[in-house]
C-alpha cells in the first residue's frame, strides 16, 4: 500500500437481497486530498459511505485506514482511528447554542462527557478551545446564538465545527451544500477547502461546480462500480461518465468549470 494512501477499499461489496449496491469498490484516497464521490442517483455513494464508517457491513472486501485492517471495526472503534462523518455523527442540538454544541463534541472528545461540574478550569479549556473552532468556521460573534435560529449555511458551518473538535484525521462528508442557495453554497465550499489544509477530507457531492473547484482527485460510480477515477479535467470529459450522467447533468459537469 502506498504511503501516501490514508484510506484504502479492496473489491468492497454489499448486496441487499440479492441486489448489488457496491460491487467490487477499489478506492484509494491520499492524505492530505480532497477527494469526491460522485455519480448519478443510486450509484452507491451513500452505501459506500456507510461501509466505510461501518453503519453497514461489507458483503466481501476490505477497508484499510493508515494501513490497518479496519473491516470488522465497530463505528465507534472506527471513530476513535480519527474518521468521523459530519452530518451524521456530528448533528447538532437545535435548542443548544453554537458555543453548547461545540463544548458538548469538545467534552466527548475527553471523555468528560456532560460533568460540566467536574472542574472550572477543564470547563475553561473547553470554552476557549470553543470559540477558537468556532472562529475558524465564521461563527465566533454567534457563538451565543441559539442552533434553531441560525442559517441554514451557518448551521452546516457548526456541523464542521462539532466535526473539527474529534480531531479527525480524516473528514467525510455527506453532500455539505445539498440544499443550499448560492451564497451559503460559496460559504460551505470556502470553509471544506480551509479546514482540509491538515485533514483528508472524503466528500459525496452532487454539485459539480462545489467539485470541480476544491476536489484533488475524484471518483465516479455507475451502478455500484468505479467507472472514472481522477482529476475534474480528465472525469469531465470521460465518454463513460458522460454516458452515466445524461441529459442536463452531463452538461452541468462539463460545463463547472467554465
Amino acid at each position: 500500500m502506498p504511503t501516501d494512501a490514508i484510506l484504502e477499499t479492496r473489491g468492497l461489496v454489499k448486496e441487499f437481497k440479492g441486489f448489488v449496491a457496491v460491487d467490487g469498490v477499489d478506492l484509494k484516497v491520499r492524505r492530505g486530498d480532497i477527494h469526491a464521490l460522485i455519480g448519478p442517483n443510486g450509484a452507491g455513494k451513500t452505501t459506500c459511505f456507510n461501509l466505510l464508517t461501518k453503519f453497514l457491513v461489507p458483503t466481501r472486501g476490505q477497508i484499510l485506514f493508515e494501513g490497518q485492517d479496519i473491516t470488522k471495526e465497530q463505528p465507534a472503534q472506527i471513530a476513535r482511528r480519527g474518521v468521523i462523518r459530519s452530518f451524521q455523527i456530528s448533528a447538532t442540538f437545535p435548542h443548544l447554542t453554537a458555543m453548547e454544541n461545540v463544548r458538548i463534541a469538545l467534552q466527548h472528545r475527553l471523555g468528560v462527557s456532560f460533568h460540566f461540574w467536574r472542574s472550572e478550569k477543564v470547563l475553561d479549556t473547553l470554552n476557549d478551545r470553543a470559540l477558537e473552532l468556532l472562529d475558524t468556521v465564521g461563527l465566533r460573534e454567534l457563538a451565543d446564538v441559539v442552533t434553531i435560529e441560525l442559517p441554514y449555511g451557518r448551521k452546516r458551518a457548526l456541523e464542521i465545527a462539532t466535526t473539527l473538535a474529534m480531531e479527525p484525521k480524516m473528514m467525510l462528508l455527506d453532500e455539505p451544500t445539498q440544499g443550499m442557495g448560492h451564497e451559503d453554497v460559496d460559504l460551505v465550499t470556502q470553509l471544506i477547502k480551509k479546514v482540509s489544509a491538515n485533514r483528508t477530507v472524503l466528500m459525496v457531492e452532487h454539485n459539480m461546480n462545489v467539485v470541480s473547484r476544491i476536489a484533488d482527485a475524484i471518483t465516479v460510480l455507475a451502478r455500484g462500480s468505479v467507472i472514472a477515477e481522477g482529476p475534474y479535467e480528465q472525469v469531465s470529459k470521460n465518454p463513460q461518465v458522460l454516458e452515466a450522467y445524461m441529459g442536463s447533468e452531463a452538461a452541468e459537469l462539463q460545463g463547472a468549470h467554465g
